[in-house]
């Protein structure tokens, strides 16, 4: 994870999202972080960042939408602490976050999940959500995330048709560390991949960092040199984009809607977390909102693909493809945003993995454990704790 640093906030310039109330750090420090203050007589929020809150993807996804909660909700204070690394770090930041009264408190890294758990159960009239994980009290500490591997899926269909089309039928992906999430997420991506190109291979490389832009250039370098046309990333920075437009292949980001910039970026998966967090909050505010497994699909509208949602037009890489892939991606696209197509028929069978045994028989789908689960001890049926058909990786090695 990113060194811890002391948490500022930004300046209203570097705001990309729509004007809203800035969100704000005081000055007072508690150990290495600058911890925020509450406004009295209004409903606080707080906001834990793994990385810069301007990183050009997740972390700047989620301050973009804290920014909109802030100006949607009346009467709410927010302010956020960014850099903060999972383990005693966070635990700290959110203990001394709860000290402080804010109301309500967001977690926005996969590891944060026990040192949040851990906290709410010190301050119980606080609610705690957590962004990514598995984990729930049912009374206060709550998991929230969405079905992001719908996204996955459809950009694997474009790149899957971008590398055939080039003649290349490799693709690579920059996987951050091993955990069910990025193997779904991976695996989503080649079950697209093959829908468009049945003959591609999916690379994997594992940083081991959720932001950390010269080992994500270093991996997208590594994964470009071994042969990818495509590579896409679980990680948070437009790298994959960047080392792409070096080496004149194609890139795919992800998390931020302003992260495919340059030339060669294919498309971006991206989150859209403001109409999410406004629901939140509000709930909270008026004691609607129940706490425990909070998992939105497309048709939540807090899910993107850049070059394919209102008022986007498609990138370079993606308007000279077959016409009938791209309107099999709009197609799909339509039906998940009506809620016709959720992320349970992503994964639905048959579906082999990359040894040729069949992990989803037809007829059947993963359920939610499946896509949160490595062990059957778990309540998982099929578990996630395998590749798809055309990755050509190993499994990693499970701590």
């Amino acid at each position: 994870a990113a060194p811890a640093a002391e948490a500022t906030a930004a300046p209203a310039a570097e705001a990309t999202a729509a004007p809203a109330a800035e969100a704000t750090a005081a000055p007072a420090a508690e150990g290495n972080f600058q911890i925020p203050a509450v406004e009295d007589g209004k409903f606080n929020v707080a906001m834990v960042l793994i990385g810069p809150h301007g990183d050009g993807g997740w972390s700047q996804a989620h301050y973009e939408g804290l920014q909109f909660l802030e100006k949607d909700v009346p009467n709410v204070h927010t302010a956020y602490v960014e850099n903060v690394p999972e383990g005693a770090d966070s635990e700290q930041v959110f203990r001394s976050l709860s000290r402080k009264g804010f109301n309500l408190v967001i977690g926005t890294s996969f590891g944060f999940m026990d040192p949040m758990a851990t906290v709410a159960d010190e301050f119980p009239d606080i609610t705690y959500v957590h962004v990514s994980g598995y984990k729930t009290n049912n009374t206060s500490f709550g998991n929230l995330f969405g079905a992001m591997e719908s996204m996955k899926y459809l950009a694997g269909m474009l790149a899957g048709a971008r590398a055939k089309q080039d003649g290349n039928p490799k693709l690579g992906y920059m996987a951050t560390f091993p955990i069910p999430e990025e193997l779904r997420l991976a695996n989503a991506f080649a079950l697209g991949m093959r829908k468009t190109c049945p003959d591609c291979t999916l690379d994997v490389r594992w940083i081991n960092t959720w932001h950390d832009p010269v080992k994500e250039k270093e991996g997208a370098a590594s994964l470009f040199d071994a042969g990818a046309q495509v590579v896409f990333t679980g990680a948070d920075t437009p790298a994959s984009a960047a080392v792409a437009q070096e080496k004149g292949k194609w890139g795919i980001t992800y998390d931020w809607s302003g992260s495919c910039k340059v030339e060669r970026c294919l498309t971006a998966p991206y989150w859209n977390w403001g109409p999410v967090y406004s629901r939140i909050a509000k709930a909270v505010q008026d004691g609607s909102y129940k706490v425990g497994y909070d998992y939105f699909d497309a048709d939540s509208g807090a899910l993107g693909l850049y070059g394919f949602m209102d008022g986007q037009t498609p990138t370079k890489g993606v308007s000279d493809l077959p016409a009938d892939v791209i309107q099999q991606v709009k197609d799909t696209l339509a039906k998940m945003q009506k809620g016709e197509f959720t992320r349970f028929d992503v994964f639905a069978g048959p579906i082999k993995d990359n040894t040729g045994k069949e992990i989803v028989p037809a007829g059947q789908k993963l359920e939610q454990a499946d896509l949160d689960q490595f062990d059957p001890k778990s309540g998982c049926k099929f578990c996630m704790y395998w590749w798809a058909e055309g990755v050509s990786a190993e499994l990693p090695k499970l701590s």
